[in-house]
């Protein structure tokens, strides 16, 4: 993976919809800040990332704004969806950040960095994790210290306030359950067991073909015998 900050080498920050490669391809209109990227992945015009950690082959389109979360690989990111927007501390006499950036106002700093460390410390113990081969769909936000699980469906303008069970699919204010991704309750396990999102460029790459076709073929011919050696 590439560590990356707002200002990055020119050879990764490229428009979308250029191919992509092993560097990472960062619209030069969004903003990095302490995040690694890694290979084949995509960020979108105007996304912000704040201490993100992104998967391979992951993307986010326009618009998106993540913060403090762990992204798996070949995750689908829509325009618009928000990752851990901040809390306040709500037991505090006051929400406002002023108790928690006073420098900004120009009261006494608690720290030489001029933040008070308890409220960032506590937002970062409070991370999002997002699995691999995840879709969330436009415009949803996904709250603090949420879980989704491989393979989970996020529908378009749900708000995720608990962890979402891998395979399934939520939608909705508060986010609920809808249904299983796959009708045969064993079709994700025996997924999470093959793990593809960890085999080589290559390995995928060859594997197309039964990509594009449904999930009990792809499954029946990477579980079969005769192909044990090449999972």
């Amino acid at each position: 993976m590439i560590k990356m900050n707002s200002k990055v080498e020119p050879s990764v920050k490229v428009n979308q919809g250029q191919s992509l490669s092993n560097a990472p391809s960062v619209h030069d209109s969004a903003s990095i800040h302490n995040c690694t990227l890694g290979v084949w992945t995509e960020i979108g015009a105007r996304s912000l990332l704040d201490n993100v950690q992104f998967g391979d082959y992951s993307y986010a389109q326009n618009d998106v704004d993540l913060a403090l979360c762990e992204v798996g690989k070949f995750v689908s990111i829509a325009s618009n969806v928000r990752v851990n927007p901040s809390n306040h501390p709500w037991w505090r006499p006051t929400l406002h950040h002023f108790t928690y950036r006073p420098q900004k106002y120009a009261m006494p700093a608690p720290a030489e960095s001029g933040v008070d460390p308890e409220i960032f410390n506590w937002r970062a113990a409070n991370k999002v994790h997002i699995g691999h081969d995840v879709w969330i769909g436009h415009g949803a936000i996904i709250m603090p210290g949420i879980t989704i699980g491989n393979g989970a469906i996020v529908g378009a303008g749900s708000i995720v306030t608990k962890d979402v069970p891998a395979w399934h699919i939520v939608v909705g204010n508060p986010a609920k359950v809808l249904r299983p991704r796959f009708e045969q309750a064993d079709i994700g396990p025996r997924l999470d067991k093959l793990a593809w999102w960890d085999w080589s460029h290559e390995k995928i790459s060859s594997a197309l073909p039964l990509f594009q076709q449904d999930c009990l073929a792809f499954l029946a011919h990477y579980e079969s015998i005769d192909n044990l050696s090449s999972v």
